[in-house]
């Protein structure tokens, strides 16, 4: 429904054509506003029913009781088994930590949810066989586990935003809804909608340009020309830092993987655009931003640049 609405306003309203610049970012940019706004108000009001369904409270006893190892990995499986893209898993981002999840339990989630899709590895198998399929898995599952042991040592629960700390009021609306009937957890549910989309909703639009200028005015050649070849050593690199801008999830990125790898771009290089452009997308940036401050924000890119370098590099050396 989505693609065809959006193929109509781009190409017959606007009277645009798919073969230029401007007609292939302005269908990115209408095509990427209604599915993110739509999956941001349905995840969001899903987490709110569930949390007026389900006490807050019991699932943070429930993770606090065990050992950190424990719920890292209980995030770490919640997140590969969810089909979210990048700026989806923010919202369960924010409700884990108004349940006083800790914050570094909370990004082993963050960065396994968009990076694991059940269809892209599913994709890859298909594509690159099974070897591939299941290493891409376990590099996904290793790097947030530890990326997120790692953002734990800098302590970034004191570089969350108040607000999300401030939840009195919500905890006890919350537990109004919580006893009350379906009527009082839908509107629980619905006011969860309206202040987080208020808070954001103008980061959407700006990551989601940005996206679509540099899909539409930065040609698929000019990548695969500058990131193919292993001897060039800076391709990796270059490869995470392109994949920045561009936003989709781990599913939808698999064309383009395919396409640069049949143009010889080597496989860590591709695989490492897949992640840089699945888990560490401008717009899932901008939204997290909301949520938490620049230094943990930075710390959260830094640590997944590196580790993703680090994969790409991996992959190269082991299917030269």
């Amino acid at each position: 429904m989505f693609e065809q609405t959006g193929n109509w306003i781009a190409f017959e309203l606007l009277h645009l054509s798919p073969a230029n610049a401007l007609g292939t970012a302005v269908q990115f940019f209408i095509m990427d506003t209604l599915k993110i706004f739509f999956l941001l108000v349905l995840i969001i009001y899903l987490m709110g029913l569930l949390r007026a369904f389900v006490s807050t409270e019991k699932v943070r006893q429930l993770v606090a009781q065990r050992p950190k190892w424990q719920a890292r990995s209980l995030a770490v499986i919640l997140g590969s088994v969810t089909p979210f893209c990048s700026c989806s898993s923010v919202p369960l981002f924010i409700g884990f930590v108004e349940a006083r999840i800790p914050v570094g339990v909370t990004f082993a989630f963050l960065i396994a949810s968009p990076m694991i899709n059940e269809v892209a590895v599913v994709l890859l198998f298909t594509i690159l066989g099974w070897q591939v399929a299941l290493l891409y898995v376990l590099a996904g599952i290793t790097v947030a586990y530890l990326g997120s042991v790692i953002i734990e040592w800098f302590k970034p629960d004191r570089w969350v935003e108040s607000y999300v700390w401030d939840i009195k009021i919500r905890q006890q609306q919350e537990q109004a809804a919580f006893k009350g009937h379906f009527k009082e957890r839908h509107n629980f549910a619905w006011n969860e909608v309206k202040v987080i989309v208020t808070r954001i909703w103008h980061w959407i639009f700006i990551g989601i340009a940005l996206g679509a200028g540099f899909h539409g005015y930065v040609p698929e050649a000019w990548v695969s020309t500058y990131l193919s070849g292993t001897e060039n050593w800076w391709s990796v690199p270059a490869a995470v830092l392109v994949g920045v801008p561009l936003y989709s999830n781990a599913t939808g990125v698999i064309p383009l993987i395919e396409a640069m790898l049949n143009k010889g771009v080597p496989i860590g290089t591709s695989l490492a655009l897949m992640m840089s452009i699945a888990a560490l997308s401008l717009p899932e940036l901008l939204i997290l931003r909301k949520v938490i401050r620049w230094p943990a924000l930075a710390i959260f890119i830094a640590v997944l640049v590196v580790a993703f370098i680090l994969v790409g590099y991996g992959f190269n050396f082991l299917f030269v």
